[in-house]
């Protein structure tokens, strides 16, 4: 294959997620990637800032919360409105790429660098959700209530979903987390 090909990233993030997987991140250089590849390092830098990137770069959770709560009717209620949004980001963004994840977060769950950015990722989500509920109006103890309500939720939800062995859609565990969290809290 060339070097030239349209599918340099797809072929890059690929190579490097095999890897990482068989040697460990901190064991990976780049060279090492873009050789397995077929690319050259110089192409990789085209695509990605460092190795880290390959694992983080797609993720645009927090821009897509504020798409949502920015877009969403005015009189939604809060709760509705970050659950709905929930189903349709896991059904949307999730669901189609299970296994890719499994994969990631064997990779994160290995190095601690790697954790602490998914931290930071979360934050940034929680945020993203914080500050679009500000902007609805909602009081600002609220809107951070929510937000963290709204990110332990998903991480949760998607914590079991993908140590699941069956087919039940992320969706309806959100649901059921939910429900536990009700329950745990008697609301």
């Amino acid at each position: 294959m060339g070097r030239w090909e349209p599918d340099a990233r797809q072929r890059l993030e690929q190579a490097a997620l095999e890897l990482f997987a068989e040697q460990g991140f901190a064991a990976t250089t780049v060279p090492e990637i873009t050789a397995r590849a077929g690319l050259t390092t110089r192409t990789f830098f085209r695509h990605f800032a460092d190795k880290r990137e390959v694992l983080f770069a797609e993720d645009q959770a927090a821009e897509a919360a504020e798409r949502l709560l920015t877009t969403a009717p005015p009189d939604a209620a809060p709760l509705t409105l970050i659950l709905d949004g929930l189903r349709a980001v896991a059904t949307e963004r999730f669901e189609p790429k299970r296994e890719h994840l499994r994969a990631l977060r064997a990779i994160i769950r290995t190095d601690d660098g790697l954790r602490e950015r998914e931290l930071h990722k979360h934050a940034a989500l929680r945020e993203a959700v914080r500050t679009g509920l500000l902007a609805r109006g909602l009081p600002s103890t609220t809107a951070a209530l929510l937000a963290e309500i709204c990110t332990t939720l998903l991480f949760v939800s998607v914590d079991e979903w993908l140590d699941r062995d069956d087919d039940r859609p992320l969706a309806d565990i959100i649901g059921d987390t939910l429900t536990a969290l009700r329950a745990v809290l008697k609301i």
